[in-house]
């Protein structure tokens, strides 16, 4: 029969782990500036004033009508 214990992770997977999920993070993060900036960059040919998604609260405001 199987032990009923779980085998604990080593700390070199831990920091592996961590390293690649900060990556992700990076990388998602640098993705979404590019986002920002060319709409940002459209916005400027249309004339339109865009907001950042991440700028404000968004529950402190009432819902566009």
């Amino acid at each position: 029969m199987g032990s009923s214990s779980k085998r604990r992770q080593t700390m070199a997977k831990m920091t592996r782990e961590r390293a690649l999920q900060e990556k992700r993070e990076r990388k998602q993060q640098k993705k979404d500036e590019k986002k920002e900036m060319a709409a940002a960059e459209r916005a400027g040919e249309n004339g339109d004033v865009v907001q950042p998604e991440g700028g404000e609260d968004e529950s402190a405001s009432p819902p566009p009508e």
